[in-house]
């Protein structure tokens, strides 16, 4: 379970709810310019542009859940059970493994319109990272701040969706939910009418009862009406403070509290971590379930250009100002 969002003010901004059972040692990771992978096809390529995200880094390979390269183009993987569907090793084919999809693409490509040149040609393969940790069942969002799009890795092959709603969450595939929004088009921010019936007088005893009928559970169809609603209608001014502000509100609005949601083995599914990221600045920020604090990590010139990964800790413990 997750949410994806992407946003626009003055800059373009981008980021996630990564809603899991468990943490996976994640950290905030810049990747260099000019650094090596070797995929599991054999190949290897250099980056031609740095990147920064969530990643958790095993043997010097960050494996990410989502990430913002320098020239603005972002991705992020979302659970998508049942329905995601990796292939073979295809001759002629561009094989990326799922879990090299992130650093390949943010790796060599400045845009979306760049990367849809050669998505016909990409197949995605079912290759493990190794015998402990199998490939995770994902489907992707992929936005630059102009396009926006999901890939959804499934049997009948890559399905390639324009999103102009800048939302993605889990099940079922995209184009469930982009038919499914439209049950929600009487929805409105305003305040409403008597269209019951004339017959009788009714008032508005509240502010937002042109909402009702938004859906409030933890689904992933709901959380993508919710997100939708809440993001479409948003009104933001252009600072960098009001637009993260908002971002993180937007976000909060589809959170998993503890204890709301339980998984199949009874286990709590929260939102581990927020995240936004500054597309055109390079800005990544976070909170997490036990730390409310918004908290920014800089991609600098002496990140772009170093020879390792920059690997922050996330700031785990509750911050608090007390003012007497």
């Amino acid at each position: 379970m997750c949410t994806c969002i992407n946003f626009k003010t003055k800059d373009h901004y981008f980021g996630r709810n990564l809603d899991l059972e468990y943490r996976f040692n994640e950290k905030v990771v810049i990747t260099p310019r000019e650094y090596n992978f070797i995929l599991k096809s054999g190949e290897m390529f250099k980056t031609k542009y740095a990147f920064i995200g969530a990643a958790t880094v095993i043997d010097k390979y960050p494996l990410y859940a989502e990430a913002t390269n320098e020239k603005g183009l972002s991705i992020a993987g979302l659970h998508f059970p049942e329905n995601a569907y990796y292939n073979d090793e295809k001759e002629g084919m561009i094989n990326i493994t799922s879990y090299e999809l992130t650093p390949w693409i943010l790796g060599n490509f400045s845009s979306v319109e760049e990367l849809s040149k050669v998505l016909e040609k990409l197949n995605i393969t079912n290759i493990a990272f190794s015998d402990d940790i199998l490939p995770s069942p994902l489907h992707f969002m992929v936005s630059d701040g102009v396009h926006c799009i999901v890939l959804e890795p499934m049997k009948e092959g890559l399905q390639v969706h324009a999103n102009p709603v800048g939302i993605l969450t889990n099940n079922p595939p995209f184009s469930y939910h982009l038919t499914n929004i439209n049950s929600y088009m009487n929805l409105t921010p305003d305040m409403t009418d008597n269209r019951f019936c004339p017959k009788i007088k009714l008032n508005s005893y509240s502010l937002g009862l042109g909402a009702i009928g938004l859906p409030g559970d933890n689904s992933s169809t709901s959380r993508f009406v919710r997100a939708a609603f809440n993001k479409l209608n948003s009104v933001s001014f252009d600072d960098e403070e009001n637009s993260i502000s908002q971002f993180f509100h937007i976000l909060d609005t589809v959170t998993i509290v503890r204890g709301s949601t339980m998984t199949q083995d009874k286990k709590w599914n929260i939102t581990t971590y927020s995240c936004c990221t500054n597309t055109t600045k390079g800005i990544y920020y976070y909170k997490t379930y036990s730390n409310s604090q918004i908290t920014a990590v800089r991609m600098t010139d002496e990140n772009k250009n170093s020879d390792w990964l920059s690997i922050y800790d996330l700031e785990e413990h509750q911050q608090i100002r007390y003012v007497n």
